[in-house]
């Protein structure tokens, strides 16, 4: 199986490699088209700024390529939030796959959400064999709200969307390769499909 890890400069890259690496297979990091659009699955990871990560994707051309992959997709954190139609974090044009706005938790409470929280209302085969209300590890200030292509929600101020898909995209607020045993599964799970 041909794993791809989207390469724009955004994102822990190096433990989701090692987390594929123990469920028994490699992943490369690309930027380069032609290897994305070959994957059997490709895993769109990131960390940092929506607007910046933004800039690089398209300095590197790949805000039209990531939305006609026909390969099941993993965006993961601000790669699940680009995924959506727009960031409040600097005001940022995302890639339209799921009609959603990444919205910033209030100053009711402490940002970033950091640590372990729970997820649940699980509805896809991302999670087959994970339990309701497994804790799955977590930083972000900014979210998704509950919306139809929600496929797992948590509470924090709000209930939220932790999960996404639509057809072939798949994105998860939290960081299943940080997530032990349980995010693993669900890192299983995604290559399976």
């Amino acid at each position: 199986m041909k794993i791809v890890i989207i390469n724009y400069g955004a994102g822990n890259i190096q433990s989701i490699m090692f987390a594929i690496e123990r469920l028994g297979f490699k992943a490369i990091l690309s930027n380069n088209p032609d290897e994305i659009k070959a994957a059997d699955k490709v895993i769109f990871p990131g960390v940092g700024e929506a607007s910046s990560a933004m800039k690089m994707l398209l300095e590197s051309g790949l805000e039209t390529l990531i939305p006609t992959l026909k390969q099941p997709v993993l965006g993961i954190c601000l790669g699940m939030q680009l995924m959506c139609n727009k960031s409040e974090e600097g005001n940022t044009k995302g890639l339209g796959i799921f009609d959603v706005d990444v919205i910033k938790f209030t100053p009711k409470v402490k940002v970033p959400q950091m640590g372990w929280n729970q997820i649940y209302n699980l509805k896809s085969p991302l999670f087959e064999g994970i339990n309701e209300n497994e804790y799955m590890y977590l930083v972000h200030s900014f979210y998704a709200p509950n919306c139809p292509e929600a496929i797992a929600t948590t509470d924090y101020e709000v209930e939220y969307a932790s999960a996404l898909q639509k057809d072939n995209f798949y994105g998860t607020q939290f960081h299943p390769e940080k997530s032990g045993d349980v995010g693993e599964q669900i890192l299983a799970n995604f290559l399976k499909l």
